[in-house]
């Protein structure tokens, strides 16, 4: 029994690895028709709140690989990002997510929002808010909202511009790369004013540091 498991372990195609300096080359390069990642994400990965382009720096190497494998088949819908990768083969997205995983998290900017408005935006990403069936945002994304593994990524230090306009995409069925529907069921009990909350305590947050 032992060796046979053993055999169908070896008969297993083996993921290869990323190459992070390779993949930060990519980064300034870009596919040989798009931008290149810097042109958005900035040169380390920081992004740019105005523009609601996310920090990629310091999120889980798996999770940035399988984001940008679906903007390439349309999983996820982004036009600009699928312009910006369809010409990377597979091993060119793991190099990529290899070299923004490396990189670390920048520091939260600082926030305008009000207490109150933080408060409320503490409230609903710690502990929900179960009377409108809105469980909190650590229950999936982590503890201090640093991430799962590959299957939730870490929103604490995102820029608040992104994360209200992916609960926007959400809540108004743009957004369909979940398979059980989790954060739109989610989104759609949210208001305008729970959205803008919960984006500006997320963002005031520090990012987990690999």
């Amino acid at each position: 029994m032992l060796a046979a498991l053993c055999s169908a372990a070896l008969s297993l195609p083996v993921l290869a690895a990323g190459n992070a300096e390779r993949g930060q080359q990519l980064s300034m390069q870009g596919d040989g028709s798009g931008a290149p990642c810097m042109a958005c994400h900035g040169m380390n990965g920081e992004g740019n709140a105005a523009g609601a382009f996310p920090v990629i720096a310091g999120q889980d190497e798996g999770y940035i690989f399988r984001s940008l494998q679906a903007y390439q088949n349309g999983t996820r819908v982004n036009p600009v990002m699928s312009m910006n990768v369809d010409n990377f083969k597979e091993q060119d997205l793991r190099d990529l997510a290899a070299h923004f995983a490396r990189l670390p998290a920048p520091a939260p900017a600082p926030t305008t929002a009000s207490a109150e408005q933080l408060a409320l935006g503490k409230r609903l990403a710690e502990m929900g808010q179960w009377d409108d069936y809105l469980p909190p945002c650590a229950s999936c994304h982590g503890p201090a909202n640093q991430g799962v593994d590959e299957n939730f990524p870490g929103i604490a230090g995102q820029h608040a511009s992104y994360i209200k306009q992916q609960l926007q995409a959400w809540q108004q069925g743009q957004r369909k790369s979940d398979p059980i529907q989790l954060m739109e069921n989610i989104a759609k009990r949210l208001s305008n004013e729970q959205i803008d909350a919960v984006a500006a305590y997320l963002a005031s947050q520090p990012a987990a540091q690999q």
